[in-house]
């Protein structure tokens, strides 16, 4: 779930003494679209990410220096960003003109009809469509916030893909090269599946004890909270084969006996895997959320990990916050089991999740109309090549040819080149409506199985089961 990444900035140099018209292309237009609008004041809330701060410090600064329209962007804790989004929702207070909506909750939104309609909005108000706002030049992320009719509720703004992440100067180290070949027979490189993944994490915790380093072979955000739910379900059981949370969305059961496979033989395995693997991380990994698992391979003190693609910027460039900047960070498909890959390639799996969230407008918004203004205004491409720089992220597939994403792209090991071409294989969460009630028994079983107090297998089980009983409670399934 993106989430995520909360405080950290990859913290680029902006030329803000500039003035917003020579950031703007035909700032005419925007200021007579706004003119009804002049003076009023929209607030909008998301989680304090790169992309959302980039939000904040350039675009809404820009917006309300070309219309005339002041912006106030809160940008807060994933969990907070929620409560108040949704408490404003629920009690109509209209307190917010645009909120961040997470692709993996969206269903939820749908479901309780808490967003505006865009494509009716849109429709109805065509004076407030700007000219190069193209709809068709975004990637397909832009399909997860559309309903069953295709209309839109939310404007994507950001969107990466959750990625391996690895020290490139410890892997290409010769004396590291040569141990590791003389212990495991096989030459060091990014893992292609799980036992590689295992013996590269291994070799470096102990190659960090040997040498008297804190160095550790794995990171993972393995707190007692929902992003332990998440890394499961949308990172490694899905690299082993295990899709769609292991629920059969045409029955809707969990249970192998019942077409699922969330306890089946190699769920199971993976969640054991996935304990197994926390004895090579960094002491304090039970505490880790998304920020505290980047925050680690930044720190230089983890050889590899699988970490959400909003950071790769900043890690292999911000050297105030980073330590394996100047060429030390590479980036690299996750690993994943044999027949995963193929089954995502045929269109028939996917082997990671595709992450991001879009603006939507709530119901209860007070400045609708200004509210669409702005969301166009974020995503105008004239922009969106400095945008991507920020935060790592990519909602429009002109950005990927944009000169600064080129340019950037070999800084940060072709990050930008991986996610244009292999995209496609991955994917965002499931149509789940009932999204947090899943992944709350999930992690309440998989914080059983971290802790020792159930085994993988138990753990697996016991989600399956209980899910069941849950979405039969709650009238899905036969």
């Amino acid at each position: 779930m993106f989430k995520k990444m909360g405080i950290f900035l990859f913290v680029v140099v902006l030329s803000l003494s500039l003035t917003a018209f020579a950031q703007v292309d035909n700032p005419e237009w925007w200021k007579k679209a706004a003119e009804p609008y002049k003076g009023v004041t929209i607030r909008g809330v998301s989680e304090s990410t790169p992309p959302s701060r980039a939000v904040a410090d350039v675009a809404a600064k820009d917006f309300e220096a070309v219309t005339g329209i002041k912006v106030e962007f809160e940008v807060t804790s994933w969990d907070e960003m929620y409560t108040k989004a949704i408490n404003d929702i629920q009690a109509g207070s209209g307190i917010y003109d645009f909120i961040y909506v997470e692709q993996d909750i969206i269903y939820t939104y749908l479901q309780n009809e808490w967003l505006m309609n865009l494509t009716k909005m849109m429709a109805e108000k065509p004076e407030l469509l700007y000219g190069e706002f193209d709809l068709k030049d975004f990637t397909s992320f832009i399909n997860y916030f559309k309903d069953a009719q295709g209309d839109l509720f939310g404007i994507p703004m950001e969107a990466f893909v959750k990625i391996y992440l690895y020290r490139k100067d410890l892997f290409a180290d010769p004396e590291i090269q040569t141990a590791f070949k003389a212990k495991y027979g096989w030459d060091l490189a990014p893992a292609k599946d799980f036992k590689q993944y295992g013996q590269i994490a291994e070799f470096f915790t102990q190659w960090g004890k040997d040498k008297g380093i804190e160095l550790y072979g794995h990171t993972a955000q393995a707190k007692t909270h929902p992003c332990l739910a998440y890394e499961m379900e949308e990172t490694i059981w899905p690299a082993w084969g295990i899709w769609n949370w292991g629920i059969n969305m045409e029955n809707w059961k969990a249970t192998s006996a019942n077409g699922g496979t969330l306890d089946s033989d190699l769920a199971k395995e993976a969640l054991a895997w996935y304990v197994d693997m926390l004895k090579y991380a960094p002491p304090g990994v039970k505490t880790y959320t998304w920020d505290e698992t980047a925050a680690a391979m930044a720190s230089g003190k983890v050889a590899q990990g699988l970490i959400y693609g909003e950071n790769a910027a900043w890690i292999a460039m911000n050297e105030s916050r980073s330590k394996v900047t100047g060429g030390k960070l590479g980036v690299a498909l996750p690993p994943t089991q044999p027949g995963v890959m193929d089954a995502a390639k045929a269109g028939k799996g996917y082997i990671g999740y595709y992450d991001g969230g879009a603006f939507g407008i709530p119901i209860s918004a007070k400045n609708k109309e200004a509210a669409l203004l702005f969301l166009q205004f974020v995503t105008r491409k004239e922009w969106a090549g400095e945008f991507a720089s920020l935060g790592s992220r990519v909602v429009q597939t002109s950005t990927f040819d944009d000169p600064k994403i080129k340019e950037l792209d070999p800084k940060v090991s072709g990050y930008y080149s991986l996610f244009k071409e292999y995209g496609h294989l991955f994917a965002g969460a499931p149509a789940f409506p009932m999204h947090p009630v899943l992944n709350e028994i999930q992690m309440n079983w998989i914080v059983k199985a971290v802790a020792g107090e159930v085994t993988a297998a138990e753990a697996c089980d016991g989600m399956a089961k209980e899910i069941d009983a849950k979405l039969a409670e709650l009238g899905y399934g036969k």
